[in-house]
C-alpha cells in the first residue's frame, strides 16, 4: 500500500513498479457526455497471467453545468481551456473522494487512472487532448494518479486509439472478437501468433443516442423504437458507402463524424424517426458484420472458436444486438453487468498498471504507431 502523504516519492514509485497486486480506481467519461464511469479494480499477475476483479463501481452523470462547458471548450479560448482543465480535475478529485468514502476504500487505493475527457483528437495532425489536470486530481484525493493516457501512441504516428484491445489481449484472452458498444464501436481481433488488431468501426450510441433524443428520451431502451421501425433501403445504402467504412485498418474515428458526416446525410430524407433508428441500427449491424467477415480474412487464433465478447453500452440494446447475431457468423457473449458496463474504466486502470510497471500500453498492431509505447504522466499526491 502507498502513505503518499509520508513516504517519499522515490520508494512510492519502488513500490508501484514491482507490486503484484494493484488496486485501482479507473475513470472513463467517454464522447457521448453522458458522465463519468469509476471502476475499483484488482488486478493480480499469477504465474506471469494477469487477472482482475472489478469489486465496486459507479456511473456518475454530469451535471448540465458540466456537460455544457464540455460541449462547448472547443469553441473557447486557451484561458478557459486552462481553467476548466484544472477546474475538471478538482471536480474529478471530488468525485474520487466521495466514491472512495461511499464504498469504504479508504486506504485500499494505490493509484488511480484517470482517461479524462476528450476534447479534440486529431491524430492525422498528431495531437489529442483530454482534459481533466492530473495534478488537480493528485492534490485533491493525495493519490497517485496516472493520466494523459494516448499522447506518446499519437506520437509516435498512432492513432492513439482504440486503447481497449490491450486489455483484450490480456484480461479477456479466451475469446477471438472483443466488440465494444459504446459511442463509438471498436474492435479488437486474436492472431495465431499471439498479436491482435483493433480499430474503430463506426458510430454507435452517438448517433442512437442523438435519434432518442429528438423524442425527448436519452436512449433507445432495448432497441424498443428501432424495433417498431422500418429500415429505409436507399439511405442504408449511403451509410454503408462512407468513405471512412473503405479505409484500411488501424484507424479511429471522433466525436465530429456524427455531426459533420453523418446528420448531414440522415438530414436529406424525411423518414419518421422510428425508421432512422431501425435504419441506423441495420447500418452499425452491417458494418459490424463487414468487419468480422473481413478479419476472418486474417490468420485468427482458431483456439478462440468464433467467439465475440459485447460490450459498452450498447449491450443492453437487444435489437442491435439480434441484428448483430444474425448478420455476422460470431457466437455473440454478453458477460457481467459491471463488466460490460465498465469494461473501458477497467481498461485505463489496467493501462495505469502497466504504466507504473514501465511496459507498453498501447500497441502498434492496433494504433499504427511506429512502436509500442509507454504512455501516461504520473503525479505524484503530496
Amino acid at each position: 500500500m502507498c502513505n503518499t502523504l509520508n513516504e517519499p516519492v522515490r520508494q512510492i514509485r519502488h513500490k508501484l513498479v514491482f507490486m503484484q497486486t494493484y488496486r485501482v480506481i479507473g475513470l472513463m467519461s467517454g464522447t457521448s457526455l453522458d458522465g463519468v464511469d469509476l471502476a475499483y479494480c484488482i488486478f493480480q499477475r499469477i504465474n506471469g497471467e494477469w487477472q482482475y476483479e472489478i469489486t465496486c463501481a459507479d456511473c456518475l452523470p454530469y451535471p448540465d453545468t458540466w456537460k455544457n462547458r464540455l460541449y462547448n471548450l472547443i469553441q473557447t479560448d486557451i484561458e478557459t481551456y486552462l481553467k476548466t482543465d484544472a477546474e475538471y480535475g478538482q471536480y474529478i478529485g471530488q468525485l474520487i473522494n466521495e466514491f472512495i468514502h461511499r464504498n469504504g476504500l479508504s486506504g485500499k487505493v494505490d493509484v488511480i487512472a484517470s482517461h479524462g475527457q476528450t476534447i479534440i483528437h486529431r491524430p492525422h495532425l498528431g495531437f489529442t487532448a483530454q482534459i481533466g489536470s492530473g495534478a488537480a486530481i493528485a492534490e485533491t484525493t493525495h493519490l497517485p494518479v496516472v493520466c494523459n493516457l494516448r499522447a506518446n501512441d499519437v506520437a509516435a504516428g498512432g492513432q492513439g486509439a482504440p486503447v481497449v484491445p490491450l486489455t483484450d489481449k490480456h484480461l479477456f484472452a479466451p475469446y477471438l472478437f472483443c466488440l465494444n458498444l459504446g459511442g463509438i464501436a471498436n474492435i479488437s481481433c486474436k492472431l495465431n501468433n499471439g498479436g491482435i488488431v483493433g480499430y474503430d468501426i463506426c458510430p454507435n450510441n452517438l448517433l442512437l443516442n442523438y435519434l432518442a433524443g429528438k423524442l425527448g428520451l436519452p436512449y433507445d431502451a432495448g432497441g424498443q423504437i428501432a424495433a417498431s421501425g422500418t429500415v429505409y433501403l436507399p439511405l442504408l445504402e449511403q451509410l454503408n458507402q462512407l468513405p471512412f467504412y473503405n479505409l484500411p485498418f488501424p484507424k479511429s474515428l471522433d466525436a465530429d463524424f456524427v455531426p459533420q458526416t453523418v446528420l448531414p446525410l440522415l438530414n436529406r430524407f424525411t423518414l419518421p424517426l422510428p425508421h432512422l433508428l431501425c435504419t441506423c441500427t441495420e447500418h452499425i449491424a452491417t458494418q459490424i458484420a463487414r468487419q468480422v467477415e473481413q478479419l476472418y480474412q486474417l490468420p485468427v487464433n482458431t483456439g478462440c472458436g468464433n467467439t465475440m465478447l459485447i460490450t459498452g453500452g450498447g449491450a443492453f440494446n437487444s435489437f442491435l444486438i439480434q441484428r448483430i447475431a444474425a448478420l455476422s457468423n460470431a457466437q455473440t457473449l454478453i458477460p457481467d453487468e459491471l463488466t460490460v458496463n465498465y469494461k473501458e474504466a477497467l481498461a485505463m486502470a489496467f493501462m495505469s498498471v502497466l504504466r507504473l510497471r514501465e511496459e507498453p500500453n498501447c500497441l502498434a498492431s492496433v494504433t499504427g504507431a511506429r512502436t509500442n509505447t509507454v504512455n501516461g504522466c504520473i503525479y505524484f499526491a503530496r
